[in-house]
């Protein structure tokens, strides 16, 4: 289990790593593009190569890839779809270039759409992005807090994709996501429940990284509102209970709060992860 950031590559990727070392990170997720739009810079092999070795200079352990904002899985419109699946798809590719060990993506929304029809429309999406695909870098989706007509509120939502994909999509746990969903992370109590349903439903097994965020909102709001560690309202009580559970001494905890402040919730994590 390593502990890390979401951190910038303003100057290029290799800047990455040293990003993420001066916020004392073990681990790293960036964007490799704009996720507002445009097109992707190229990664060649240098560029490849001087990213993985900063990776090794600044101790870097794994590294992760976050798609852009603007993509839709279970969008009904076709152009977006076929652009959601190409920039997946590329992400991939990009990351299977930098090593990377995994590509994370949300769902999206389902507004419009009856949800059996979104559901159906992910499937074939995720089934159109592995098509063909053979790196290590694996893709995983992200459950969502539940706001307005998301995907991915519900285990059993996030279930469909796994079976759909046999096998090859895991996933990333976002805590305050889950938090917002319904899934009480604040005490010990509550994490073992929590843990003990995703297993029932998906399978530990597939959980392959934690967004490490509390919530600035509480129990059951639906409402996407990331707080700094300690801030919000799982605290540091859920988070030293994450950190500990057995099960998940394999998953890496990325952070996703603000840059400021960043530096501060990984320490406090990599405290808790120490103190049992």
């Amino acid at each position: 289990m390593y502990i890390g950031a979401h951190v910038s590559i303003q100057g290029g990727l290799y800047k990455a790593p040293e990003n993420a070392a001066a916020r004392g990170c073990e681990c790293f997720q960036i964007f490799t593009r704009s996720p507002r739009g445009g097109e992707a810079k190229e990664i060649t092999a240098e560029a490849a190569r001087e990213f993985k070795q900063a990776c090794a200079r600044f101790g870097q352990r794994s590294w992760y890839i976050h798609t852009p904002y603007y993509i839709n899985l279970a969008s009904r419109d076709p152009a977006l779809q076929e652009l959601t699946v190409r920039v997946v798809r590329e992400e991939l590719e990009r990351g299977r270039i930098l090593g990377a060990r995994a590509v994370m993506t949300h769902l999206g929304s389902a507004k419009g759409l009856d949800p059996s029809a979104a559901i159906k429309n992910v499937v074939n999406n995720v089934r159109s992005i592995l098509k063909g695909y053979g790196g290590k870098t694996r893709l995983l989706m992200e459950n969502a807090a539940g706001s307005e007509a998301i995907l991915g509120r519900s285990f059993q939502e996030l279930l469909v994709l796994v079976e759909a994909a046999g096998g090859r999509c895991g996933i990333c746990l976002d805590t305050q996501h889950a938090f917002a969903s319904g899934y009480d992370l604040r005490d010990k109590n509550g994490v073992v429940t929590t843990l003990d349903e995703f297993d029932d439903v998906i399978g530990l097994e597939h959980l392959c990284l934690i967004h490490s965020n509390d919530s600035k909102t509480p129990l059951g709001s639906g409402r996407d509102r990331h707080e700094h560690i300690g801030k919000g309202e799982i605290g540091t009580k859920g988070f030293r209970a994450l950190l500990n559970d057995g099960r998940l001494d394999g998953v890496d905890f990325i952070l996703e709060t603000k840059m400021e402040g960043s530096k501060r919730d990984v320490a406090i994590l990599k405290r808790l992860r120490s103190s049992g």
